[in-house]
């Protein structure tokens, strides 16, 4: 099956924001599609070829409807060009590898966009679960909250951190798969929060975050710094995404675990 097969339409007439969304769709049918070829394929060799599907897919379509933009992705060498150029797309291909290749339906695509400082677009297609969030029709919060804070925490490698944070503001932990899906819980009203402080990259949260902010989200790093993209160093290792009046409570918890000498 040809990688590039989706056509995305006329690039002159599609803006930022709905080319997000329409990468991130096509994306997501590439690897829909790999996982009905073969259902009892090796979990392995599944993920090793999504991956490859997906950024062959975005690639040439970025290079079709964006030639003079700049790309940083998880699943691409990283030249250094970018951190020069004024517009950068920033994508994971396939974000919850692990969980591709089980079968499961919490796993992402991701694709934003970086333009002089800043995230100005950005979509995550949650293939398997049916549907994307992005910033061409900004997602309207939900916020069906019970009594306890609910924070979106991995299902196979829960960080201490965030399990000591839940204690300290009696929360609950939801694990679910990957960044892209943990965040986008958030909008969803499944979790109220998503914090992460065990390591990750620029293309793990930037669609994310550009969705969340465009959708009224807080959004920050742990010490409640702004998230900074295209930088030289692509690591950015921790975030919060949480309703703004969680913000608060949750950045002073963090404070509060830090000064009692507790690693993020």
């Amino acid at each position: 099956m040809p990688e590039s097969r989706v056509i995305l339409g006329d690039p002159t007439t599609m803006n930022d924001h709905a080319l997000a969304r329409r990468l991130a769709d096509s994306a997501g049918e590439v690897l829909l599609d790999l996982r009905a070829e073969d259902p009892s394929a090796d979990p392995a060799a599944l993920r090793a070829e999504g991956d490859r599907r997906s950024q062959a897919h975005l690639a040439d379509q970025l290079s079709r409807h964006r030639p003079g933009d700049a790309v940083l992705s998880e699943e691409a060498k990283d030249d250094g060009m970018r951190v020069g150029a004024s517009r950068v797309w920033i994508i994971d291909p396939l974000d919850g590898t692990r969980e591709f290749g089980e079968g499961r339906a919490d796993w992402a695509v991701h694709v934003a966009l970086w333009e002089d400082g800043d995230l100005v677009a950005g979509a995550v297609a949650r293939p398997a679960m049916g549907s994307t969030l992005a910033t061409d029709a900004p997602p309207v919060p939900r916020a069906d909250r019970g009594e306890r804070i609910r924070l979106a925490v991995s299902r196979t490698r829960p960080p201490a951190f965030v399990t000591r944070l839940a204690e300290k503001l009696d929360a609950e932990l939801v694990p679910m798969g990957s960044a892209g899906v943990k965040a986008t819980a958030v909008l969803d009203g499944t979790v109220d929060a998503y914090v992460h402080a065990g390591g990750q990259f620029e293309w793990d949260s930037a669609a994310p975050v550009a969705v969340a902010r465009a959708a009224g989200l807080h959004t920050s790093r742990i010490d409640g710094s702004p998230l900074v993209y295209n930088r030289t160093d692509p690591s950015l290792p921790d975030l919060v995404i949480c309703h703004p009046d969680l913000a608060d409570a949750i950045l002073t918890a963090i404070r509060e675990l830090t000064l009692e000498g507790d690693p993020a």
